[in-house]
């Protein structure tokens, strides 16, 4: 099963807005890198879903939870020439969770090179350490 129409079209409206040079860790990111990197992850969060559902391991009881998306950050964040970008999901409980996808350039596309779901420990720590900010 698909993403819910909304983030699947935004996906693909987004994705014809990429191209050019990387940028440097201070330039100012375009509306089209804007775009492109918020398609990259609607078509990530897309190629990862089981039967609708984005799945987080629960290591205590042994077994994958279904989480379904709901909405995505406006938010983009800049690590350096990479990127954090954030969704949210609900769980089997009803509980909001948080994913942080970790994103980098990779020639004329944007790629989730890391996730973290639920945990924002490390990306807390990246912003008290100044390592990671608001792209403008």
């Amino acid at each position: 099963m698909k993403l819910p129409v909304s983030f699947t079209a935004l996906g693909l409206i987004f994705a014809y807005g990429i191209g050019g040079p990387a940028m440097a860790a201070g330039e100012s990111l375009k509306p089209s890198d804007k775009a492109a990197l918020q398609a990259a992850m609607f078509q990530h969060i897309d190629s990862q879903l089981v039967n609708g559902a984005f799945l987080r391991l629960n290591t205590k009881e042994g077994r994958a939870e279904p989480l379904a998306p709901t909405k995505s950050h406006p938010m983009i964040l800049r690590m350096g020439e990479n990127f954090v970008l954030c969704s949210d999901f609900r769980g089997p409980d009803g509980k909001d969770v948080n994913i942080d996808f970790y994103m980098a350039r990779a020639g004329t596309k944007y790629v989730v090179f890391h996730t973290e779901v639920g945990n924002r420990t490390p990306l807390e720590q990246l912003m008290s350490s100044g390592k990671v900010q608001p792209v403008d």
